[in-house]
């Protein structure tokens, strides 16, 4: 038996850079295909993803033999004052790497880069469908603290989210 079909893949994290756009956006675009994920339903462009590299919110990247296979990032929670320390986070993981650890490696390195920034909590809204995200989370320390019915439509259909926080 091959070392290789036992071993874990090894991934590399840091944080995004702009020219990390493309592969970030091709990533977000497989989540707005697969319609697991978002509410989101246009394509994203390495042009959209350039944006978010504000200098505020953290971005993170998992790579694989010098490829980018996933992606963690935050954005603003909320514009009034008292919030100022609160991030959403996203994770997306390319198709043919979810089950493999690259979630897991971005999403720490994100926790870790969202608490050197000042961030003291980070929240999100998964669907509830989505099991894998869930578990992914709990995993991580996050704990599911409420659900938003028919918080929105996809594809016309309405659709529920857990709502999911860790304190840092």
């Amino acid at each position: 038996m091959s070392l290789s079909n036992t071993t874990k893949p090894s991934w590399v994290t840091r944080p995004g850079v702009p020219a990390d756009a493309a592969d970030i956006a091709r990533i977000y675009t497989q989540g707005i295909e697969d319609r697991t994920s978002t509410f989101e339903t246009r394509p994203r462009t390495a042009g959209d993803i350039l944006a978010w590299f504000d200098g505020v919110h953290p971005i993170q990247v998992a790579e694989r033999d010098g490829q980018v296979t996933a992606f963690a990032s935050t954005s603003s929670y909320r514009a009034r004052e008292c919030y100022a320390g609160i991030a959403e986070f996203s994770v997306y993981v390319e198709r043919h790497s979810r089950g493999t650890g690259a979630g897991r490696a971005v999403l720490l390195a994100l926790i870790e880069a969202a608490q050197a920034a000042g961030y003291w909590k980070l929240l999100s809204r998964v669907f509830p469908e989505n099991t894998a995200s869930l578990a992914l989370l709990r995993g991580c320390g996050f704990r599911e603290v409420g659900l938003y019915e028919k918080h929105g439509q996809l594809d016309g259909i309405w659709k529920d989210v857990v709502i999911v926080e860790r304190l840092l």
